[in-house]
């Protein structure tokens, strides 16, 4: 119907004072991949979670859920702004996630920390992997990176220490 409207107007020509290069549109692509995966992964573990702590643990999935579909929004709508188009269609996700698959099953509430804990840093470690040529070419699209980033970190810790023991667990604190 819009084509019908528009049938024989003249060519819009669009002014962008910014419009993002193949190699930037393709870092913002797999950051969105990525949370897209994450939010799908929350999700599943939301609902396949059992054991000790399982209620705390479901509500906190919930609050990663929350998360990455928030943050894939804003970056897909950060991407439009800068005139790329983005994909989160499912065969695309499948195909070019970073992230390790979630497994089908029940997961106990121990495997399911380390699982997401892993989730989630891997979307930060693309993040990280992206954000220096994303700040060369585009400080403001860094700029939501950051944001998203340090949320994702804080969730990280949040949830991991769930299975970490006090002086024990990986990665020993640096002393300077």
């Amino acid at each position: 119907m819009s084509d019908l409207l528009h049938a024989g107007a003249p060519t819009h020509v669009a002014r962008p004072a910014f419009q993002a290069s193949p190699r930037l549109a393709e870092h913002l692509q797999q950051v969105l991949v990525d949370l897209t995966d994450l939010h799908l992964q929350g999700k599943q573990a939301h609902w396949n979670v059992v054991g000790l702590n399982f209620r705390d643990l479901h509500l906190a999935l919930d609050e990663v859920v929350d998360a990455a579909r928030e943050f894939s929004d804003t970056v897909a709508e950060r991407m439009r702004a800068i005139y790329v188009t983005p994909d989160a269609r499912a065969a695309t996700v499948a195909a070019r996630t970073s992230l390790a698959e979630f497994p089908a099953e029940e997961v106990n509430t121990s495997v399911t920390v380390d699982l997401i804990a892993s989730a989630l840093y891997a979307v930060a470690g693309t993040m990280r992997r992206v954000h220096d040529e994303v700040d060369a070419e585009d400080p403001t699209s860094a700029d939501v990176l950051h944001a998203v980033l340090e949320r994702l970190e804080q969730l990280a810790w949040m949830i991991d220490s769930e299975n970490r023991v006090a002086g024990k667990s990986l990665p020993r604190p640096v002393h300077r």
